[in-house]
């Protein structure tokens, strides 16, 4: 070996006809088969190709290549992974001169082969897979920086080495590894783990795509995406294999798979929503690119879709025999896997582009009738998660000039919904407006609501008010002030409405208050006792409820403030309530043990054999409506009498007739005020959002006693007889006296 080396270095021209034989001798060895020789002649070719650097290299390497594929090609698993190794070595060699012809597509399919080999034996089947891997890592290292070879990105070659590549990746648990000493230094895996970062790395912006692509279609192909731990597995490797100003382009194609599986299951559209989140955590800050609203649009969209899906209950506009059932609890865990990933990407950005976020998803929230095709409980739906989503955008939201984060734009839309009927709109727009405010994280501090003694046990972080906070409070606090007032009006308002209410104050005194806003904090807090003390229509809790509000905030305001006597003055009013009326303080009103949770009486029913599915849902009084049953009776001159059922109702209709007139004078003059004082978005809220009950009894009262004033006019159409008593006398009728004319009791007209 030592004096062909020096010849072959001697006399470099003589290279072709050394490899040429060598070629001859190996196929001959093979063809016999003679292993032995086999092995001598590849290290032969090894040696030389290691020693010889000069230009005639390349048709050395052709004499090569051509062995190399000999022995892949070979039934023998020794034979394959001896030519695999040599193939390795010639890799790892940097030539000093180009190759025009040469090509790898043989070796690219034949090593992808490999990588699935399916042989009887696990360890040979292992050690045919691992050189396999290797042989494709040795491919992308010699020809990823040639840019006279045939280019390795291109969707021919990535479709067989990335499912290749993913393939064994899969097969962590599905492998037996054998003890020997080669397969415990690197399982298959981990080498497939290695070149597969290794094949990303070296990606440049124009063959992302094509890298990425095919990890998709195999997620697709083998339904990987509903387990999520190994699709999320893939595309961590990518996110931290390629470079970091690449990651916008991986998002990209992740959300347009999302758009392409639309019509998909939600577990496969779940699974994809999940490894968008992930990877949007691994992204760099603000890299996800010139298209931000686009993400977001996008990610809005599906969240539209599935609240489509769960309420028509089908994937395509009209329900077919051959559409897929609609699971609901798969539906709700896509929406709430989307509101988290909306959430992720928020947090990768910086504050401006957050703003604008919040804005374009302010703009999406329907107001009542915006959207007829999606009906009350459709817009419902989609405001409460577009709620979800701001909320969630808004999370660890700081910012240092608060006219920034709460534009007029911005502002006016999100304070007109604390004015909707729904409980929990109400409540996320609380929330969202507690984390847009919280600066300093004191939120938590307000929490549970209570009076304290001292507050600096709190430990509030309290800074001086910044001229923009001034202006902003000069604009818009009489804004804030008659929502929140509004809002403690809510009927439907419950412990945690309170709860956020009074952190919402505490915040804006914390965070936004000068001396005037101090003075009009104290105003609103008088204001909310006045009112559950004249607003009799408010049910005994939340009244109750409005007087511990307004008490607890008022001991923080007079601590804040450090001026002894009013200090004083609020002390001893709760010292008298706490020995009067302790059910008018926070520690008897806005705690959760004195009340019954039905969520636990329904276990503990169900845990006895009681059938709780009704107990779910709560008892809502039902309105059965009026059922008449008009009874008629002839007197001795044939009039009709109409007894009792038909007189109770008339007096019924007298007396509510009062009430319905009160209840119109106070609605006109209800809406003449709201139409000359509330903002436009106010008042498309409350347009056509609210059906009150009563006037719902009135109205089905009414078109009742119609029918029975039109059946009993019927009755009485017929000709009645004379007031003198008289009859006709077979021929013909005296004068009968018109129905106008006719006296009937008052109990009777309505």
């Amino acid at each position: 070996m030592e004096k062909l080396t020096f010849y072959a270095l001697s006399a470099p021209e003589k290279l072709d006809r050394i490899g040429a034989y060598l070629s001859e001798r190996l196929s001959r060895d093979v063809a016999r088969p003679r292993y032995g020789y086999v092995c001598i002649a590849m290290e032969a070719l090894d040696q030389l190709l290691m020693a010889c650097h000069c230009q005639s290299i390349n048709l050395f390497v052709e004499s090569f290549l051509t062995m190399v594929r000999k022995l892949l090609e070979a039934d023998k698993p020794n034979l394959q992974i001896l030519g695999t190794n040599s193939f390795v070595k010639f890799a790892n060699i940097e030539e000093d001169t180009a190759s025009y012809h040469r090509s790898y597509d043989f070796f690219v399919s034949r090593f992808s082969e490999m990588c699935h080999s399916s042989y009887e034996d696990p360890d040979i089947r292992t050690k045919i897979r691992m050189a396999g891997i290797r042989g494709l890592q040795g491919v992308v290292r010699k020809t990823v920086n040639d840019e006279l070879q045939a280019n390795i990105w291109d969707p021919q070659h990535m479709d067989k080495i990335v499912p290749s590549l993913l393939f064994n990746l899969q097969q962590e648990e599905g492998i037996e590894r054998s003890p020997s000493p080669e397969t415990e230094k690197e399982s298959p895996v981990e080498l497939t783990e290695r070149c597969f970062r290794e094949l990303l790395g070296r990606a440049a912006y124009d063959n992302i795509k094509n890298a990425v692509k095919p990890v998709l279609m195999h997620l697709d192909n083998h339904s990987l995406w509903e387990s999520k731990t190994f699709s999320v597995r893939c595309f961590k490797i990518i996110m931290y294999s390629i470079q970091s100003q690449h990651s916008h382009l991986v998002i990209q194609q992740l959300l347009g798979h999302l758009d392409a599986n639309s019509k998909n299951s939600a577990r496969v559209r779940a699974g994809i929503v999940e490894v968008i989140s992930e990877a949007a955590v691994i992204e760099a800050s603000g890299s996800i690119g010139p298209t931000v609203l686009e993400v977001f649009n996008t990610l809005l969209k599906q969240l539209r879709l599935s609240v489509d899906y769960e309420l028509t209950g089908s994937y395509d506009s009209f329900a077919n025999l051959g559409s897929k059932v609609i699971k609901v609890h798969e539906e709700r865990q896509l929406q709430e896997a989307v509101i988290k990933t909306i959430g992720s990407f928020a947090n990768t950005l910086p504050t401006y582009q957050r703003s604008e976020v919040m804005l374009f998803i302010i703009g999406k929230i329907p107001v009542p009738g915006m959207y007829p095709s999606l009906g009350v409980e459709g817009s419902r739906m989609i405001q409460i998660m577009l709620l979800k989503s701001l909320l969630q955008v808004t999370a660890g939201f700081q910012s240092t000039n608060i006219l920034t984060a709460l534009p007029t734009s911005f502002l006016d839309p999100l304070l007109s919904f604390t004015l909707m009927e729904d409980a929990e709109i109400r409540l996320l727009v609380l929330d969202i407006l507690i984390s847009i405010i919280d600066r300093h994280d004191n939120r938590h501090k307000f929490s549970p609501v209570r009076i304290i003694s001292d507050i600096s046990v709190l430990k509030l972080k309290v800074d001086k008010c910044s001229r923009q906070d001034n202006l902003f409070m000069k604009k818009h606090s009489q804004r804030l002030y008659r929502h929140i007032y509004l809002a403690c009006k809510e009927e439907s308002s419950v412990q945690r409405h309170f709860e956020s209410l009074y952190t919402l104050l505490g915040l804006i005194c914390v965070e936004l208050a000068n001396e005037e806003v101090v003075v009009d904090l104290i105003r609103l807090a008088l204001a909310l006792q006045d009112l559950a003390l004249t607003e009799e229509a408010l049910p005994v809790y939340n009244r109750c409820a409005i007087h511990a509000l307004s008490a607890a905030y008022l001991n923080l305001i007079s601590q804040l403030t450090t001026v002894p006597t009013f200090c004083q003055h609020v002390h001893e009013v709760i010292e008298s309530r706490k020995k009067l009326v302790p059910f008018l303080l926070p520690e008897d009103v806005l705690v959760e043990k004195v009340l019954f949770v039905q969520a636990k009486i329904a276990e503990m029913l169900g845990g006895s054999g009681y059938n709780t599915e009704r107990l779910a849902t709560s008892y809502i009084p039902q309105i059965t409506g009026l059922t008449l049953s008009l009874s008629f009776k002839y007197t001795e001159t044939g009039c009709p009498v109409i007894f009792l059922p038909f007189l109770i109702q008339c007096v019924i209709m007298r007396h509510i007739n009062v009430n319905v007139e009160e209840l119109e004078r106070e609605r006109r003059r209800q809406v003449v005020e709201r139409f000359q004082t509330a903002p436009f978005e106010e008042i498309a809220a409350h347009c056509g959002a609210r059906v009150s009950p009563m006037l719902y009894c009135l109205s089905h009262v009414i078109d009742t006693c119609s029918i029975s004033l039109s059946l009993s006019l019927s009755l009485l159409d017929r000709p009645p007889p004379s007031p003198s008593g008289s009859v006709g006398n077979g021929h013909g009728r005296t004068r009968s006296v018109p129905v106008y004319e006719m006296k009937f009791p008052d109990l009777c007209v309505y």
